[in-house]
């Protein structure tokens, strides 16, 4: 189960992260400016962020198969409607759509995750998680750079993902299963009140009245408008910087997810292995490096092809290893009771409502100041959620200590 959960959330990404190799294109031929693409791009995190409440809490009272199926299917038939589309408000539309039911993705994958996992490793099974959405960022803009560079342009960034998005939706139906055998079958009249599912108000109530929670939330906002910084605009920085084409600049930024999937698998397995289950401290540390390797990016990309592949590989590393533990295993370790897909729910809305003021914000400050301004940007949003998630470092540790 765990490798389907791995595959199943892992190829969301295929059409989510792809606008940002087809910007230069779609700029190119209707003549958008950086900040009208930031309204699209953030038409999408303003959306999921939305969904990742809402759908938090449908996540335990709905069948996690059934949301996984419909999000993975609308999202594909949504990304071939934006390959045709031609009108930058019909483009916001349709991204805030996809970015809607892309937030079916994470909360059924924790529910499920919580059901086959006990608190001790959930570090590591959300690590592995995470590795799957990092290899699949990673092939997003391999192929992504791939069929920009097609006779179908940047519609085609769009038409090939969405095939890839049907096949593991397919998969997923007839391979995943919702919580171990035994506890489906060893359920009697006696143990039936100890399934009963938390109301909706209730599940509300317990998740923001939990005030390390917040912490967290926060964190990710901050965390999240540095990683979008890099993901959604790092091809269109590289492209205008370097001068570098379009799919070449996509082919380096395919080193920023492999960063990432060795960061957040190892982040999630050293936090078990030898802190004893407490996250902060390597999150904090992983955060203040991000924001040092932020500051020397901008310097490192001019000196040439292996510079800028390894920085951009570190960067990674740095992103996903604190973002697996911020949006999936603290959340879930740190949520109240019959919460755990409300809890990354709500963490993972704030974590977007930041990706989408910093896509904005990106855009508008790149447009006027330059991309040296924008860049610092993503690395002071680092080192802001390094003192935010910091807070926790005391009451981390009394949990800890408890358990």
């Amino acid at each position: 189960m765990l490798w389907v959960l791995w595959l199943s959330y892992g190829s969301f990404y295929f059409c989510r992260t792809n606008l940002g190799v087809a910007l230069p294109g779609i700029s190119a031929e209707f003549g958008f400016t950086k900040t009208q693409l930031g309204w699209v791009l953030m038409a999408l995190k303003l959306a999921y962020g939305v969904g990742q409440f809402v759908n938090g809490q449908l996540a335990e009272r709905i069948s996690p198969r059934r949301l996984l199926a419909i999000g993975l299917l609308a999202s594909a038939g949504l990304n071939v409607l934006f390959g045709f589309a031609t009108s930058l408000y019909f483009m916001i539309f349709l991204w805030a759509c996809n970015g809607y039911v892309q937030a079916l993705g994470w909360p059924p994958t924790m529910r499920v995750t919580a059901n086959w996992f006990d608190t001790v490793h959930h570090g590591r099974a959300i690590g592995i998680i995470g590795t799957g959405y990092q290899l699949c960022g990673a092939l997003t803009f391999f192929i992504s750079g791939w069929a920009a560079a097609s006779a179908l342009g940047w519609r085609g960034v769009f038409f090939v993902p969405s095939a890839l998005l049907v096949a593991s939706a397919i998969h997923m139906w007839f391979f995943l299963e919702e919580r171990p055998r035994a506890e489906r079958t060893a359920v009697t009249p006696h143990a039936q009140p100890a399934a009963t599912k938390n109301s909706f108000g209730r599940n509300i109530r317990l998740t923001l009245t939990n005030p390390a929670l917040w912490l967290v939330g926060v964190a990710l906002w901050l965390l999240d408008a540095c990683r979008y910084g890099f993901i959604d605009w790092g091809v269109t920085h590289l492209k205008e910087v370097q001068g570098a084409s379009v799919n070449f600049a996509a082919f380096k930024y395919t080193v920023l997810p492999l960063g990432g999937i060795v960061g957040g698998y190892l982040s999630g397995w050293a936090t078990d292995r030898f802190f004893g289950g407490r996250r902060v401290p390597v999150t904090v540390a992983l955060l203040l490096t991000l924001g040092l390797l932020g500051l020397a990016y901008d310097t490192v990309i001019h000196w040439g092809l292996v510079p800028s592949v390894i920085i951009l590989f570190l960067i990674g590393f740095c992103i996903f290893g604190p973002q697996v533990l911020l949006v999936g295993t603290l959340p879930v370790d740190l949520a109240r009771s019959g919460t755990a897909a409300a809890a990354a729910g709500f963490v993972n809305f704030m974590g977007y409502m930041g990706a989408a003021g910093g896509d904005v914000l990106t855009g508008q400050i790149a447009q006027n100041h330059g991309w040296w301004f924008a860049v610092r940007f993503w690395a002071g949003c680092a080192f802001a959620a390094a003192l935010v998630i910091a807070c926790l470092w005391r009451t981390e540790r009394q949990r800890g200590n408890s358990m």
